[in-house]
């Protein structure tokens, strides 16, 4: 299977190619990245010697690369990873957000159904379904009432296809997945900006009460995730991918701080994120049943897992805050080619 990853550089796609190679010999992959603030070719250093992998710098939206690419690498399948996903940017400026969010998930769609792909394959998330109250869990029928702007758009992208499905009969899949952990994922986030200013002295950011509640799950059972349904999945359908596993946003800092060894005198609150959603969980009961998919890794023990990556990996995370991170790419794929940036 040929498979075009977009968005792969970034931390939950880039775990994911890294995954399905590590998987999969039969597959091969092309990953295509704008590199952003939140792509990093650095994620992807040990895969870059592998025959079945190719790095493409550009942009989902745009056309004319889509379809040279697809057609080139004769791609069967294609997952979408590549989105605008920080809700605090979002806020500040949407329109990047239904750029990427929005016109490139439909560019894709329009290049994949006229080169005939076997499985489309949109990675979305569980804030399109909005806040819930103190009990219940998202299902694949909940309906869609995203929040803020990033919510919006990755709704407005998951419509898109459903309806290329319906009205063209596209092979879509839909994922919805619950927050990601683990390595490699961008400081701005809250778990490795917990740990990596804890490890600073630096202080530790919660907004308002610190009781906003998430359902966390590692990014190695996401990985699995997504390729059940690459594989299993049945086309048309929405699976929700979570580990029943809610945490309040302060408890988890406290967690934090113990396995870090950092004092509690550390958390500041801050004024809450407009429009912040209070609590998420999903229901992958559906997932469960149907593609045999479940989470596999505690979160007692990947939290501490992803807190000594930060501990080994601190020149990945300072790197980043420092804004050199992209350096990498000039360096390994335009100077080394004898190409002008």
């Amino acid at each position: 299977m040929n498979i075009l990853v977009t968005g792969g550089a970034g931390f939950i796609g880039s775990n994911f190619v890294r995954y399905i190679l590590e998987e999969h010999d039969e597959f091969k992959v092309l990953n295509l990245d704008k590199l952003t603030y939140a792509g990093n070719l650095e994620n992807l250093k040990e895969v870059e010697a592998n025959q079945n992998y190719e790095f493409v710098c550009g942009d989902i939206c745009n056309a004319d690369l889509v379809s040279l690419l697809l057609r080139q690498h004769s791609i069967s399948a294609v997952i979408n990873f590549a989105a605008e996903s920080h809700v605090d940017r979002s806020i500040a400026g949407a329109a990047e957000f239904v750029q990427t969010n929005v016109q490139g998930t439909l560019n894709l769609l329009d290049r994949a159904k006229e080169h005939g792909i076997d499985r489309f394959l949109q990675v979305s998330t569980d804030e399109v379904y909005g806040s819930l109250g103190d009990t219940g869990a998202f299902t694949e029928s909940s309906p869609l009432q995203p929040h803020n702007p990033y919510s919006a758009s990755k709704a407005s992208a998951d419509l898109l296809v459903h309806s290329y499905h319906h009205t063209f009969g596209m092979p879509v899949l839909i994922t919805r997945c619950s927050n990601n952990y683990g390595p490699y994922q961008f400081p701005e986030k809250l778990i490795p900006l917990m740990i990596s200013n804890a490890m600073e002295g630096k202080p530790l950011p919660v907004y308002g009460d610190g009781k906003n509640v998430r359902d966390w799950i590692h990014t190695l059972d996401h990985s699995k995730a997504i390729e059940a349904v690459l594989l299993n999945g049945k086309p048309g359908e929405t699976y929700n991918i979570g580990s029943e596993n809610e945490w309040a946003n302060i408890d988890l800092v406290h967690r934090i701080l113990e396995l870090v060894g950092a004092s509690e005198d550390l958390i500041t609150f801050v004024k809450d994120r407009p429009g912040h959603d209070r609590r998420y969980a999903i229901d992958a009961s559906k997932a469960k049943a149907e593609l045999g998919w479940g989470p596999q890794i505690g979160f007692e023990d990947g939290l501490a897992e992803t807190v000594n990556w930060y501990k080994q990996n601190q020149e990945w995370w300072q790197n980043i805050k420092a804004g050199g991170y992209q350096d990498y790419y000039r360096r390994h794929y335009l100077k080394e080619r004898g190409i002008k940036d």
